[in-house]
């Protein structure tokens, strides 16, 4: 195998050996010289657009955008000079002519690409501050609010939704000065083809999208005396809510987390793997009846909200397919409304269920039909990580320091199965190994099922268990959940059970996860930290299996019976809708 061919160059006077085929941007982050981004997000939005990434070239006339341009042997490089300054700090002085300035009541104030560069720059002064277009903003969806009165039409967001997602529920409108970012006709995210995956909003260097705020709400109910306000906690939120205060990606805050939820005045914390491990049994069920019964294979998993309205519009004719079980918190708001109800003597109707989650596409999926098992709405309101973090800002809680506290009994228990559901295989992996030791009769030998792991985007693998060939393929990101669906509805999958998850990497990249900036994204593995975290947390479990949870165990035999069983059905289980890609 032949090696890279190594071109030399010099950058700010430093010579440089670098790989041929790298940008001139790539080879100065090697070099730990900063050049700044606004429109560049790596291998999805690279085209020098913004020109914020300019650099000068020895014999060559003009600036260079160094996000594009390719190293070649024996280019002398400047990066810094005062011209290539000035001339930064034009474009940023034309961007902010034209950008709704509203800085301190900004949900990105702090973390604002633009905001960063302009502080950098030393733009403190608008000279060039002339006409502006002004938008009507768009907050009709349940998940997602459009404010194009700052965007900067960097065109991050046009690109992760149409390369990443291959969705194509917003492109650029219109040209010159009136051009910005659109959707088919004008019409609100809540009217088009839009997943509320809100991998746009992660993409945004600024506040353009956001996710719509439950923050208020909560707070309202946790003034009321007279409501019973319970909260529930995904396993991908305690691997990222430590970045939102300078902590280490990847760190499990769990225990400092639970603190903080009780500080705010919760009236009990509960943790979401327990409702992922009651997931486990009743899709594990199903997927052992479908199997046994000769029913409708490949079985695809219904955790992810947006997968779920994906398919809804996308491939109405395959929902059959799609597993019965309702999501792990929208299982385990029923199960407190019902199960916890009854035996803490707590009337539901006065229960206010709050989950915090990863994904903006759960603020949707409270609102869908039919998720109210136990007579009432089985969660009341989605916060996503985000949100938890300013609510705790907002409290003045010094979060770094809190103490650790865990999860309250008697719904606390949980596994490392119920773990791992935050990253991409993590489903398939805690469904396998429930539905090998039922199947087989015995406990497993192997916990880990690293067929599917890892960071490809579609992992496939053919498994024995109980003799039985079983073949299995996780996908994520809905570019991938395409290619896996189309494959089904031309009748070339051969698969009998299928992970779907709309975010790309799972859950610990879900849309209402700590927003990392352009560069931080380009050379830093955020899902691979996150992901480990919660490995770690599964490998350090009493219990690794969702069969084995007490508490779950406990709940079947005093109430639910069996997994899949009619009140079990009633609770746990749900229905789908073919849904209009447009409503205009």
């Amino acid at each position: 195998m032949s090696e890279n061919k190594m071109i030399n160059i010099t950058i700010d006077g430093k010579q440089l050996s670098v790989e041929e085929g790298k940008t001139v941007l790539e080879a100065a982050r090697q070099a730990n010289i900063e050049i700044p981004t606004l429109c560049f997000l790596k291998d999805i939005n690279e085209v020098g657009d913004c020109r914020m990434c300019i650099v000068e070239i020895e014999g060559r006339r003009g600036y260079t955008p160094s996000c594009i341009q390719k190293v070649e042997e024996g280019m002398n490089i400047k990066t810094n000079t005062p011209a290539l300054i000035e001339a930064r700090r034009v474009v940023l002085d034309l961007i902010l002519s034209n950008h709704d300035r509203k800085c301190l009541t900004c949900t990105r104030n702090g973390n604002c690409e633009l905001q960063a560069l302009a502080e950098k720059y030393n733009v403190t002064e608008i000279e060039y501050d002339g006409e502006r277009n002004e938008y009507e903003i768009d907050e009709l969806s349940p998940a997602i609010v459009k404010d194009l009165n700052k965007c900067i039409l960097c065109r991050r967001c046009v690109a992760t939704c149409n390369k990443v997602q291959e969705i194509g529920a917003i492109g650029v409108a219109n040209r010159g000065f009136a051009s910005c970012v659109s959707t088919a006709s004008n019409a609100s995210l809540n009217d088009v083809n839009c997943t509320f995956c809100g991998q746009c909003i992660e993409a945004c260097p600024v506040g353009a999208l956001k996710e719509k705020d439950s923050t208020q709400l909560v707070w309202r109910k946790l003034r009321d005396k007279d409501a019973y306000v319970v909260v529930q906690t995904a396993p991908a939120v305690r691997v990222a809510l430590g970045e939102e205060f300078g902590m280490e990606i990847g760190t499990n805050v769990a225990g400092k987390m639970v603190t903080a939820l009780k500080r705010l005045g919760f009236d009990k914390v509960f943790d979401t793997n327990t409702g992922a491990d009651f997931t486990i049994m009743e899709e594990g069920t199903e997927f052992i009846e479908r199997l046994k019964n000769n029913g409708v294979l490949p079985m695809i998993t219904s955790c992810s909200p947006g997968w779920v309205r994906y398919i809804e519009m996308n491939y109405p004719d395959l929902l059959p397919h799609v597993s019965t079980c309702k999501s792990p918190h929208q299982m385990f708001g029923a199960i407190i409304k019902s199960y916890y109800a009854e035996k803490m003597n707590i009337d539901p109707a006065k229960i206010f269920m709050v989950s915090v989650m990863p994904c903006i596409s759960k603020k949707f999926e409270i609102t869908r039909d039919d998720m109210a098992g136990a007579g009432y709405s089985d969660v009341d309101a989605v916060l996503t990580t985000r949100e938890l973090a300013r609510m705790i800002k907002q409290a003045n809680l010094d979060f770094t320091t809190l103490e650790d506290s865990g999860f309250d009994d008697p719904m606390g228990e949980a596994t490392g199965a119920g773990a791992i559901f935050g990253t991409t295989g993590g489903v398939m992996e805690a469904a396998l190994r429930t539905v090998s030791e039922v199947l087989e009769g015995k406990e497993l030998n192997k916990l880990e099922f690293k067929e599917v792991r890892g960071e490809k985007d579609i992992k496939k693998a053919d498994l024995q268990i109980a003799g039985k060939d079983i073949k299995v393929a996780v996908a994520s990101g809905l570019a991938n959940a395409k290619k896996i669906m189309e494959e089904i509805k031309n009748g070339n999958a051969d698969y009998q059970f299928v992970e779907i998850m709309a975010c790309p990497g799972g859950c610990v990249m879900g849309g209402g996860q700590p927003i990392k900036s352009s560069k931080i994204r380009a050379t830093v593995d955020v899902r691979k930290k996150r992901a480990e975290g919660l490995y770690s947390i599964d490998e350090k479990s009493q219990f690794r299996k969702s069969h084995e949870n007490p508490a779950v165990k406990k709940i079947y035999d005093e109430y639910l019976e069996k997994p899949g069983s009619h009140k079990a059905h009633e609770l746990l289980h749900t229905s789908y809708v073919e849904r209009e890609k447009y409503k205009m």
